[in-house]
């Protein structure tokens, strides 16, 4: 590893800090795909050394194959909805004129699994015309975040010539006429993983035009970083841009007249002092979701006659839950709240009245709902630590909820339980943690723990089903799920509390997470795993580096590592908003360097053993991060007894539509690795 170590050095306000593995950053180079290709067999020939990963793979093989439903959506005579059969890699776009024997009715719409042998193509937009006739949907390939939109008639079922190229993160919406739609988008990219990303435009698109004549509606050359979402009101009457920096958890709105030839966006809510998510419009009231002064958020209503803040009004305030999502449906404002970690479901009328809240079966999430404004019926998905996701009704008119795809994923839940527990965090913040486990369960200090994190960009990790952790749950494991700070669980103090600064909070709640369940009998160091990915991959590797040993493995999914340079990458950019920027400040570097778990390894030191994962195309968390890691451990003790393996998915990305074989293959690696090390 020493000859191939470079002497670079970058200067950080008066820092001089190393950088050795500053090549690994070069993906198309012959050096990073020779050293890829020696960390690959390595790790490869280390897995199917395992003697259980056969017999994980055939019954993950066999427990991922249920069919899966999504949320339905009516347009037009249909209800349109994704539906993954069991065996497919990606879920299929049907339709069906009812929702009851819908296997004798229902008709695929777009077979995704047709488009690529390996089902890395996946479907992950979709815009309906409110006529039902027309529909925009988005690929995106090798889970890139780059989406590559088609236009489908839904009448004739036949697909548009033009394609709408160098989207991200772009919305849809349809001009009410069915004459096209606005849409946003960056310039054309050079190289689409290294690109800059930056003056996001919207445009007009006609239909039966190439996109070279699309029409730019709206730029902003004074901030280069915003990103502007259009929509339209369900009156056709405003065209509404939500305008926000990537991952921020701050936004602005502009709004467009539609109704009035040749008229100008103006703004409406233009300081990005918070959070604002447009919700729709009743007369001449804009209905908005906003943490201002209200950290768990409260629905206000706007007058775009008299926008100023004194004259806004608000509909609902806020309540000792946290908002997570709102929509005006059958004209009632339906609110899913988040009540420590886990959902509920409450109507108001739009003016605010509470009208009932909707009991759920159990502690878990509401995945998705939807409804027409105008409608009289809502659906929604819901899931749990033991139950598969789901889909109901519910009606307005007579208020009874009924099943319309209940999973017949066999599974006894009578044979497994979930509890929620409360440990205190170091600074004494009282912080939630879920268990899931089989009944019968001894608090002897022998049971093997999967302890899941994440920790920031106000995400909340409410109860959901994984085929993949009941494999775990069978074996006799116990499933940790630990809501630390900087998720979104009690609101926007509970993100601000594990942000920049703040971020040695979130490594402390999950590092006396840790210890909980070794005071408390439920495991030991040596049969403790930790498991994130992304920002939860950051998570675990500077909870790895500051306790060593308290862990027994290591699970470390794609990764944000590099603590000084992931602003050079990509998206990575956005991020300074949640982590801080090393190059702008001193104190903020200060902070970044004294966690960046890629310059905290200490040389011969004894790691935990530790499985890092990345894939090749990953263009949001680039596997430069991965790499580096790598590398640096196996440099700091090549005689280590522990494995440090780093696993590289081809023809992947950060996760986005990726295909279940592939699904499959990497939880397989994942729990062979855990299986060895925690001798389950």
């Amino acid at each position: 590893m020493e000859d191939l170590k470079t002497k670079i050095m970058d200067n950080f306000h008066g820092t001089i800090v190393n950088d050795p593995f500053r090549w690994l950053e070069n993906s198309d180079s012959l050096q990073t795909k020779e050293w890829d290709s020696q960390q690959m067999l390595a790790t490869k020939q280390y897995i199917e050394a395992i003697p259980q990963r056969d017999i994980i793979k055939n019954r993950l093989e066999n427990l991922w194959d249920y069919p899966k439903y999504f949320v339905p959506k009516k347009h037009g005579d249909y209800f349109y909805y994704l539906k993954n059969s069991g065996s497919n890699n990606q879920p299929n776009l049907y339709r069906s004129k009812h929702l009851e024997a819908i296997e004798e009715t229902e008709e695929v719409i777009i077979d995704v699994n047709s488009l690529s042998n390996d089902g890395t193509i996946a479907i992950t937009n979709l815009s309906f015309h409110s006529n039902g006739m027309l529909l925009t949907y988005a690929l995106s390939e090798k889970g890139s975040d780059w989406q590559e939109f088609q236009i489908l008639n839904l009448e004739s079922l036949e697909h548009y010539s033009e394609k709408i190229m160098w989207c991200k993160f772009s919305s849809i919406a349809w001009e009410k006429d069915g004459k096209g739609f606005y849409y946003n988008r960056y310039p054309e990219a050079q190289n689409e993983l290294n690109d800059e990303n930056h003056f996001n435009k919207v445009y007009w698109h006609s239909l039966n035009t190439d996109q070279s004549a699309d029409e730019i509606i709206f730029e902003y050359p004074e901030d280069q970083q915003m990103m502007f979402y259009p929509s339209i009101t369900s009156d056709n009457s405003y065209l509404i841009l939500h305008a926000g920096r990537g991952t921020e958890h701050r936004s602005r709105y502009l709004y467009k007249d539609l109704s009035t030839p040749n008229s100008k966006f103006k703004w409406l809510l233009k300081d990005g002092d918070a959070l604002y998510s447009f919700i729709g419009k009743k007369e001449n009231q804009l209905y908005f979701f906003t943490d201002k002064e209200a950290p768990n958020g409260q629905i206000i209503s706007i007058s775009v006659d008299s926008p100023e803040n004194e004259n806004w009004k608000v509909v609902i305030p806020e309540m000792d839950e946290s908002i997570s999502s709102i929509k005006i449906i059958a004209d009632h404002l339906v609110v899913s709240y988040i009540r420590h970690a886990s959902y509920c479901l409450k109507f108001f009328t739009t003016s605010g009245n509470f009208i009932k809240e909707v009991p759920m079966p159990e502690l878990g999430t509401i995945v998705e709902f939807h409804g027409k404004e105008e409608g009289d019926e809502l659906y929604f998905s819901f899931t749990s630590f033991l139950s598969p996701t789901s889909i109901y009704k519910y009606s307005f008119e007579t208020g009874q909820v009924i099943a319309v795809f209940k999973s017949s994923f066999q599974l006894n839940p009578s044979e497994y339980k979930t509890e929620q527990v409360f440990y205190h965090s170091k600074d004494g913040t009282k912080i939630p943690m879920f268990l899931t486990y089989k009944k019968g369960m001894k608090r002897d200090g022998q049971n093997p723990v999967l302890l899941y994190g994440y920790g920031g960009y106000h995400i909340s990790l409410t109860p959901s089903f994984s085929a993949s952790n009941l494999l775990w749950l069978e074996n006799g494991g116990i499933y940790a799920v630990a809501n630390i700070r900087g998720g979104g669980e009690y609101g926007l103090s509970w993100h601000e509390a594990g942000m920049k600064e703040k971020k040695q909070n979130v490594f402390d709640d999950f590092i006396t997470a840790a210890e909980y369940l070794i005071s408390e009998g439920y495991t030991n160091t040596a049969k403790l795993a930790i498991m994130g990915g992304s920002n939860g991959g950051l998570l675990v590797a500077a909870c790895m580096i500051q306790r060593p040993e308290l862990f027994g493995a290591i699970i470390c999914n794609v990764p944000v590592l590099d603590m000084l340079r992931f602003q050079k990458f990509t998206v990575g950019r956005f991020w300074v908003t949640e982590f801080g920027d090393p190059e702008a400040t001193r104190e903020e570097f200060e902070v970044l360097y004294a966690y960046s778990p890629l310059h905290n390894i200490e040389k011969e030191h004894q790691y935990p053993p530790i499985l890092i994962t990345t894939a090749d195309s990953d263009d949001r968390v680039v596997p430069a991060h991965a790499r580096k890691f790598t590398a640096a451990l196996q440099d700091a003790n090549p005689k280590s007894r522990n494995p440090i393996l780093l696993r590289i998915e081809k023809g992947a990305g950060h996760g986005l539509g990726k295909p279940v074989e592939k699904i499959i293959g990497e939880h397989t690696d994942i729990y062979a690795f855990l299986f060895k090390h925690l001798e389950v």
